[in-house]
């Protein structure tokens, strides 16, 4: 008897041990991860990323003095270093963008065909995934310059390294890396062929290769263009290319890589959520841009602005009035941002049609040999501009009858830069990214700036207490770890 009692007693012991061990498992969660939902976890990121107007890692809209602040100064003074702008930035791109595609890439080639109908499909999502990388890298590299490339996503990052045998990583050479992006990008527009990918994963062409081809090609125009005044004759060759077949670009703004949000958190414009949903008023309209635009009767000053009642009398006198660049602002007093900006589901955008006819337009202005005129380019360019915001192909033609609106082939530059950066107005970081490239608008640093306007972000304060020696060395080789260093693209 008591032989039976010891022998129950342990198998209820087992049995007990056996449920608790149960209650360990996370029976909502996969135990695996799909590699399509890597990259459209990947792809959301790298748009929340870019789209966002968070003070701790973006910051594009208040150097291109688009918005300025209220009561805290910090950022539109350029300071980077308080909130630690680049770090957040980095490991924004690094770990949760590049990282997840590095490993979406993986999953999906080692699986046969990932329930694909075909080979050329899982041929595709591949291809794509390498376009995504591509266009993160080169944020990268347009933000810093020099950067750990080589082997960087093999968990040689800092954050592995430390606790690994593995090594720190080491920085790669700028222009190198660009051009080495350009040719991966050119053997993924190669690589895709039909029509289907990712499917509803992708939120942002819904699977359509075509349209990423078409994506993917402009952002060749882009980069080759970026190289115009450091290597001329490889940016010519690379812009030619892309730009000899007009079909294979984004060809209208129905066509622009765009991420329509949700309407609930957590899938919110993330505009959404730093302007309404924090409850903050940390942001104003900057007289930079709203006097220029109100000097010229540009048709975009209601879909970009609010009015303020400048009235003394009592009687209202409603005006789009910018606040003081730099200094601070009472938020009653100045114009806003629209309220398209404040809609939980306004789309997110990281390359659109008007973006096209400006490159071809620089293009054109340079002598490359692409199809149409600087001119037309140009105009094209406002037009889509306008039309995307709602505004008519009349307001356009009206707007550019102007004078000072005209394309002026003596001043390309200043035409072209000016006329960016009113369109690039959702778009911070190709605003900022243009205006070191072309030099105008004449953007002014306000009475208060720490530094002169930044024209890169520093280095991360982790790269250089973790990664010392890479990262001196990387500062030594692109001319000083400053704001102030022009990168290898910004000859000018």
């Amino acid at each position: 008897m008591k032989k039976i009692s010891i022998i129950l007693s342990i198998f209820i012991i087992f049995s007990a041990c056996k449920k608790l061990e149960d209650l360990n498992k996370n029976t909502k969660d996969p135990s695996t991860v799909t590699g399509e939902s890597l990259f459209t976890g990947a792809q959301k990121r790298c748009f929340d990323e870019i789209v966002n107007t968070n003070v701790n890692y973006n910051i594009w809209r208040l150097i291109a003095q688009y918005w300025t602040e209220t009561t805290y100064l910090d950022e539109v003074n350029y300071d980077l270093v308080t909130r630690t702008i680049p770090d957040d930035h980095w490991d924004r791109m690094y770990l949760n963008v590049l990282k997840n595609l590095d490993e979406s890439k993986k999953v999906i080639t080692a699986t046969t065909y990932g329930g694909d109908a075909s080979p050329s499909i899982k041929t595709n999502k591949l291809a794509i995934i390498e376009v995504m990388e591509v266009y993160a890298w080169s944020n990268l590299v347009e933000t810093f310059g020099d950067i750990p490339y080589a082997g960087a996503l093999d968990g040689t990052l800092y954050s592995e390294a430390l606790n690994t045998d593995k090594p720190l990583p080491r920085y790669d050479n700028g222009l190198k890396i660009y051009k080495d992006l350009i040719a991966r990008l050119n053997a993924a527009i190669a690589g895709m062929s039909g029509t289907e990918s990712f499917g509803s994963a992708d939120n942002m062409y819904g699977g359509d290769v075509t349209s990423w081809k078409k994506f993917a090609t402009s952002l060749k125009l882009r980069m080759g263009m970026l190289l115009a005044d450091c290597d001329p004759t490889f940016a010519q060759t690379t812009v030619e290319a892309a730009a000899a077949d007009v079909s294979n670009l984004i060809q209208d703004n129905t066509e622009n890589a765009k991420l329509v949000y949700a309407s609930s958190q957590p899938n919110t414009n993330p505009l959404y959520e730093d302007l309404v949903a924090s409850g903050r008023l940390d942001f104003v309209a900057a007289n930079t841009i709203v006097d220029t635009m109100n000097n010229w009767n540009d048709p975009r000053l209601p879909y970009y602005f609010t009015q303020v009642d400048t009235s003394t009398t009592g009687t209202p006198k409603l005006a789009y009035v910018g606040g003081i660049y730099g200094e601070s602002n009472d938020y009653y007093s100045y114009s806003h941002e629209a309220p398209i900006f404040e809609n939980p589901t306004f789309e997110g955008t990281i390359f659109d049609y008007a973006e096209v006819e400006f490159l071809l337009a620089e293009a054109a202005a340079r002598g490359f040999s692409v199809a149409g005129s600087a001119a037309s380019h140009y105009a094209a360019g406002v037009t889509a501009s306008i039309e995307y915001w709602g505004g008519s192909a009349a307001d356009a033609a009206t707007y550019l009858a102007q004078p000072n609106i005209a394309y002026n082939a003596a001043n390309w530059k200043l035409s072209i830069g000016m006329q960016q950066w009113i369109a690039y107005y959702n778009r911070g970081f190709e605003a900022w990214t243009e205006w070191r490239k072309l030099d105008y608008p004449l953007l002014q640093p306000g009475p208060d700036a720490l530094t002169a306007i930044p024209i890169r972000y520093t280095y991360p304060i982790e790269e250089q207490t973790l990664n010392g020696a890479n990262y001196k060395a990387a500062s030594a080789a692109i001319g000083g770890d400053a704001v102030d260093t022009r990168l290898f693209w910004d000859k000018y």
